[in-house]
């Protein structure tokens, strides 16, 4: 599906890597049909060191004979990309933004192109455990299509949705989710230590229980309500520990803040549009 095309991303950081990384590791592209344009050196020398492929810091060099172009940019310096870019990506090259809060409207008036996928991964695909919700214009053939699709199935999982409206509420769910889990993560941490572990303990407690939790979930693909059901003895210490979290509103205080999150996304998305 890909081993025969040439395929360009445009910037080279964290989230460029990670692609580029689980294509390879993966074998599904030869190194050689690879380019990566970004304007820093580091960032060049790295990815030409660590994994072979061709580096420039031409993007509009770098995409003029791509059949793929990824655009992995920071949302602020899309508008100077698609400065360059406009209309300099062959006309039936497919491309995949990962930029967050970029709309298709908004990428398809910057670069005037149509054949456009629009993806929104998290941060465990550096490591290749992330989910990936993306979508597509009606100009992606059905082997674009599929092509996107193997390079975001590098990442992890990944769920087409036929409506671009769903990318702000993953980004809002599963995008900033890593973020929710990681505190919640942090707070349970610091009461281990609060309680009396050292924090190198109390970091291993909460690490494989939140690794082991997620693995039972998956492998009995049991509703999490059962899954805490099984855990809290009636009058137990869990049962406790639950009516507290339930006495503070942590339900009420997560939904919030996930709406609060997706109302944002949406505000910024409408942003990219001006």
């Amino acid at each position: 599906m890909l081993r025969d095309a040439t395929m360009t991303f445009v910037g080279g950081g964290t989230m460029g890597e990670a692609m580029i990384k689980g294509l390879l590791n993966q074998g599904l592209i030869e190194p050689s049909r690879i380019t990566a344009s970004d304007p820093m050196p580091e960032r060049r020398d790295l990815l030409k060191r660590e994994y072979g492929v061709h580096v420039t810091s031409d993007n509009v060099e770098a995409v003029s004979r791509a059949e793929i172009v990824v655009l992995a940019v920071k949302p602020q310096v899309f508008k100077r990309v698609a400065a360059e870019l406009h209309g300099k990506i062959p006309p039936d090259a497919l491309v995949l933004s990962i930029i967050a809060g970029t709309r298709i409207s908004a990428l398809q008036k910057g670069l005037a192109h149509r054949a456009i996928a629009r993806a929104m991964p998290n941060t465990p695909a550096q490591i290749g455990q992330g989910i990936t919700v993306w979508t597509t214009t009606p100009e992606v053939s059905e082997t674009q299509r599929a092509q996107a699709q193997t390079i975001l199935s590098a990442l992890g999982e990944e769920i087409w949705m036929d409506d671009e409206g769903y990318l702000d509420m993953a980004t809002a769910l599963s995008g900033t989710g890593p973020a929710y889990v990681f505190l919640f993560m942090e707070a349970l941490i610091d009461a281990g230590v609060h309680m009396g572990f050292s924090r190198e303990v109390a970091t291993r407690l909460v690490l494989q229980t939140v690794q082991g939790s997620v693995a039972l979930a998956k492998a009995t693909r049991r509703h999490p309500t059962e899954l805490r059901n099984a855990v809290t003895s009636p009058g137990g210490t869990t049962a406790e520990a639950l009516y507290q979290l339930e006495k503070g509103g942590l339900r009420t205080v997560l939904s919030k803040a996930i709406w609060a999150a997706y109302q944002k996304s949406k505000y910024l998305g409408g942003l990219s549009e001006q």
